[in-house]
């Protein structure tokens, strides 16, 4: 087999300039593009490496996914640890949404040095409820969403993106469902299955790095109550931020209010730029 480089298989790219790096690390379904109304923002003040999953549609080499590696959230937070490495970033700020935000949290225990802070989009360490904590679903209706997802994919795209996006958005939901729709089924169904029985909880308290968890204020996919969750467990300091938007995909269905925040996260005024 041909060795290749990490950065070349995952479609890696350095857009912009500055003296600061932000990566964008994208969730479930996704591609690269998700991140196409806040991008042009960012690459103003920050060199932004963008990237695309292994599980992505939009990756040209459909056999990258094995579904026994990447059964854990620990082997995509070697992929991007690894990445990081491979584009010489360092102290770099990770803008992790969905899924990808327990990676990022994985990998900056296990290299604290390459994250210098991290926000959680719409993130979650457990899926499921317990006793104690209300991760959104009963065991029941996971079950239900797999055993729909097996047996007629291309039915539950449209219907799935419908839920997770802005449902007003009709433009966003289209957008997320040709994402989605590319996935090879049993890649979509084995990740899945990953993602709606993890229980990340006991990561939460090694995360060192400084935090900021994003959360809209109605998401079908997280509850709200997740993001404070998460502020109380968690070890470096930790705020929270609630957009009133809707859905599982704001930097899609509603990019401003997450640059505004960005921006007083960072540090910046957004209206010097947006006069």
């Amino acid at each position: 087999m041909v060795d290749k480089s990490l950065s070349t298989s995952m479609k890696a790219k350095i857009i912009g300039s500055g003296e600061e790096s932000v990566v964008l690390a994208y969730g479930y379904g996704g591609d690269q593009s998700v991140w196409e109304k806040i991008l042009p923002h960012l690459t103003q003040r920050y060199r932004v490496l963008v990237f695309d999953w292994s599980f992505s549609g939009a990756v040209k080499d459909q056999t990258l996914f094995d579904p026994d590696k990447y059964s854990s959230f620990d082997a995509f937070a070697e992929d991007l640890i690894a990445l990081m490495d491979e584009m010489n970033l360092t102290s770099s700020l990770l803008i992790a949404h969905s899924m990808s935000g327990m990676v990022g949290c994985i990998a900056s225990i296990k290299r604290p040095d390459l994250f210098k802070k991290l926000i959680l989009l719409v993130a979650s360490p457990r899926y499921l409820n317990m006793e104690g904590y209300e991760g959104g679903f009963e065991k029941l209706e996971v079950e239900r969403l797999l055993l729909n997802m097996e047996s007629n994919f291309e039915a539950w795209v449209p219907s799935f993106a419908g839920l997770a996006v802005d449902g007003k958005d009709s433009e966003s939901v289209e957008k997320f469902k040709k994402m989605l729709g590319r996935m090879k089924p049993e890649v979509a169904i084995s990740l899945a299955n990953t993602i709606f029985y993890c229980d990340q909880i006991d990561v939460l308290e090694k995360v060192h790095v400084p935090c900021t968890i994003v959360q809209t204020s109605n998401d079908v996919v997280v509850p709200v109550s997740v993001a404070h969750y998460m502020q109380k467990k968690m070890k470096g300091k930790t705020t929270v931020e609630i957009l009133e938007a809707e859905g599982h995909f704001p930097q899609l269905t509603a990019p401003q209010l997450f640059l505004d925040v960005l921006d007083r996260v960072l540090g910046f005024d957004s209206k010097e730029n947006n006069p």
